[in-house]
């Protein structure tokens, strides 16, 4: 027989072969260069459809599926899309667009699996105009309305963070299959938008979809977000009774949600039930332990994390470093910087230098801190700036805070915080001429002041309270409370911190504007609405103020409660009198 007529039956063996070598990149070389040494031309679209449906398979590197692609004289539409999957699988997803725009001037037709994987590609870029762009064609093409491609337009719409548009073409869906309601609940806690995520999750039970591991991750993430500690209780109870308690992301999830309501018992109680732990469940808790006043035991538990032979990640290094830094340990927090370098060969990324500021204007070393950013070896960020601005502020270093602002001027002009922490320098220095330039600045550039706000969970609902609230049904109640709350305080010795009200007001007005901060009316809501000893759990969006963090401490004594209260920068167990940051935040 020849070599020509025979070369059909090696194309079939060459196929057969590839497919039995799903598992191994060096069987898939073997059989290439059998092929190649066979005289077996990529030409052929059968032969070249499968060496890249392979390699794809294989997470195979691109540029060599991109040099077989390129000698495929008429590639089909599966072998068009497989090269759009393996891009958009890829860390480097941009050359799916590519090969659409090329799909597209070759006349090729688009079928139903083409849109899923090119919007996942440019999802994970991040290009709203392309996203756009092809949602165009699928709907000129009549693809808009098949389920594969309604799913990756929410998905797609999710990750830009347009999670109203997400929604929009979830409501247009006729078969809304668990996939779809998992993108739309994910676009909204990937945006910071957990009340749509938890009312997307009640209607997603009412309407008999069975929730996943997927999405249960969401609405912990949520609840996390919120403080919404009953509902995170509701998920773990239903996580176990549907097994779900197995799945290490949705334990990890759950670990991650007790820790950020200030609940470390059960977070160390998930943690320790684990089947199978890993690098991420250590680092949670770690990280968790940290910001919750537990550093010393986060230590502890990445030493034994090192014991148990688990490999430190950049993650768990940043968690170290927040341990150190909320516990004021400035030379171990050096230590462990270093020996992140030396021992494990983790070159530090800016989140690492990030810590190490924020570990020294802790501290209160804010001219180490300064000069540190200044020897940086990669340029300081705007949150880098921002963290020694903080410290300026706590620390009442005027003139170096100035110095802080100016270079934040030049990364991020409008950042309302900055302009708050300078005019509160302002304000305590009593330059109120300053303080009036700057906000007459902050008009003119239209600059918002960000708004406190405490939210506190009460009977499956998440109640917010703002400065001086009084849109709550119990408002006279809980006005009541605040005075009965001011009067027991004072017995206690109380004197309000009048420092912190920074406006040029009269005594008795600085006191009245302390005593409507937005956490003592949570508090005052909590102490009505529940029975006596039950804990209270607090998360305000700001940095619990030096009056407030005094106050709490005797509300704790007095009325004999737990209070938790997670604010922009760490939580404070109120037990007693006492805090668990020992008055160090």
């Amino acid at each position: 027989m020849s070599e020509e007529s025979t070369k059909p039956y090696i194309v079939k063996k060459c196929i057969a072969l590839l497919l039995s070598c799903a598992s191994s990149t060096y069987k898939f070389k073997q059989v290439h260069a059998f092929s190649i040494r066979r005289r077996i031309p990529l030409s052929s679209p059968e032969m070249g459809k499968y060496l890249i449906f392979t390699l794809v398979s294989l997470s195979g590197p691109m540029c060599y599926a991109k040099k077989i692609f390129n000698q495929i004289q008429f590639p089909n539409i599966f072998t068009w899309n497989t090269m759009i999957r393996g891009y958009a699988e890829s860390e480097n997803p941009y050359p799916a667009i590519e090969i659409h725009n090329q799909m597209c001037v070759n006349s090729v037709a688009p079928d139903t699996h083409t849109y899923p994987f090119l919007l996942k590609a440019i999802a994970k870029v991040i290009d709203v105009r392309e996203g756009e762009k092809v949602h165009c064609i699928a709907i000129r093409n009549g693809f808009e309305s098949l389920v594969f491609v309604q799913n990756s337009l929410v998905h797609f719409y999710g990750a830009i963070s347009q999670a109203e548009k997400a929604h929009k073409v979830f409501e247009e869906m006729s078969d809304k299959n668990l996939v779809a309601w998992n993108s739309v609940i994910n676009g909204y806690a990937l945006n910071s938008r957990p009340n749509e995520t938890l009312t997307l999750f009640r209607k997603m039970v009412l309407e008999g979809a069975r929730p996943d591991g997927f999405t249960l991750v969401s609405l912990l993430t949520a609840s996390a977000e919120l403080g919404a500690l009953a509902l995170g209780r509701r998920a773990h109870v239903y996580m176990l009774k549907v097994g779900l308690d197995k799945n290490l992301h949705a334990a990890n999830a759950l670990l991650d949600l007790y820790a950020k309501c200030g609940n470390v018992k059960e977070a160390e109680q998930v943690f320790h039930e684990l089947e199978e732990d890993s690098v991420v469940s250590w680092t949670s808790l770690i990280v968790g332990l940290a910001v919750n006043g537990f550093g010393e035991k986060a230590l502890e538990l990445f030493e034994e994390m090192e014991r148990k032979g688990f490999v430190p990640t950049e993650i768990t290094f940043v968690g170290v470093l927040y341990a150190c830094s909320h516990c004021g340990l400035v030379d171990k927090g050096f230590a462990y910087f270093e020996r992140m370098q030396k021992m494990f060969g983790i070159k530090p990324k800016i989140e690492h230098y990030g810590c190490m500021v924020d570990l020294l204007g802790r501290a209160g070393l804010v001219k180490k801190a300064y000069k540190y950013i200044k020897d940086m070896p990669l340029q300081p960020n705007a949150v880098i700036w921002r963290t020694l601005l903080g410290a300026c502020s706590i620390h009442g270093h005027l003139a170096l805070a100035e110095m802080t602002r100016n270079h934040l001027k030049l990364l991020e002009p409008n950042h309302s915080g900055d302009y708050v922490l300078l005019s509160n320098l302002y304000a305590a220095e009593r330059r109120w001429a300053d303080v009036h330039q700057l906000r007459t600045t902050m008009l003119k550039e239209g600059v918002k002041k960000v708004p406190g706000h405490s939210l506190v969970e009460l009977g499956n609902r998440v109640h917010e309270f703002v400065m001086g609230d009084r849109s709550h049904p119990k408002n006279e109640a809980i006005y009541a409370m605040l005075g009965e709350m001011t009067r027991l305080l004072r017995l206690e010795g109380y004197v309000p911190h009048t420092s912190n009200v920074l406006a040029d007001i009269e005594e008795e007005e600085k006191e009245t504007a302390l005593a409507y901060h937005s956490e003592k009316i949570a508090i005052a809501f909590m102490l009505i609405s529940t029975p006596p000893g039950t804990p209270i759990r607090i998360v305000k969006n700001l940095r619990v103020c030096a009056d407030c963090h005094l106050a709490i401490k005797l509300i704790s004594k007095v009325f004999g409660r737990e209070i938790v209260v997670r604010d922009r920068s760490r939580f404070h167990h109120f037990t007693n009198g006492s805090c668990s940051c020992k008055d160090y935040w």
